[in-house]
């Protein structure tokens, strides 16, 4: 062990504090590219979006950033979403579900849902089933929720104008 002195003197002495300090997280690590390395299959190229998506929390429930993003959700834009995918997280069930959206704007984007789900509604996913989700047209970051409150009539209005969109 050295002393405060001694310490200054030694060559090295700074760079291995440094990596030290690097090696145990002063250098703060988001959580999301944490999440990234744990799992792979979650990532931003796996899931098809770009940089501007945040990633998926570890925790939802611990995170006050998805706890946030996830009530503005619930009040956010209706639009229909293509399911494409899906990954399991974890064994709740929790599960990514990967939609297609289409806007009543006439903007598509790959969205990302951070879904609980019952073991019945996970069996009666397929991919290519069209769903109501909800999104932030503010926020663009690609985070969207599924509209289990939305009104089937608002849908198939949603659905109609989008179909009437392409047909020209």
């Amino acid at each position: 062990m050295y002393t405060r002195g001694e310490a200054k003197r030694k060559p090295g002495f700074r760079q291995q504090c440094q990596r030290r300090v690097r090696m145990f997280g002063s250098k703060k690590q988001k959580l999301n590219d944490l999440m990234e390395q744990l799992r792979p299959d979650l990532s931003r190229e796996s899931l098809g979006v770009g940089p501007n998506f945040p990633g998926v929390a570890p925790n939802p429930l611990l995170s006050s950033d998805a706890r946030k993003r996830n009530a503005e959700l619930r009040t956010g834009t209706l639009a229909l979403g293509v399911l494409v995918d899906w990954r399991e997280v974890n064994s709740n069930p929790r599960v990514v579900l990967m939609f297609d959206v289409e806007t009543a704007d006439g903007i598509s984007f790959r969205g990302i849902a951070d879904e609980d789900l019952t073991i019945t509604a996970l069996t009666r996913l397929a991919p290519g089933q069209t769903l109501p989700v909800r999104y932030r047209p503010a926020v663009m970051d690609h985070y969207v929720a599924l509209a289990r409150d939305a009104d089937p009539a608002h849908v198939q209005q949603l659905s109609d104008e989008i179909a009437s969109r392409k047909q020209t």
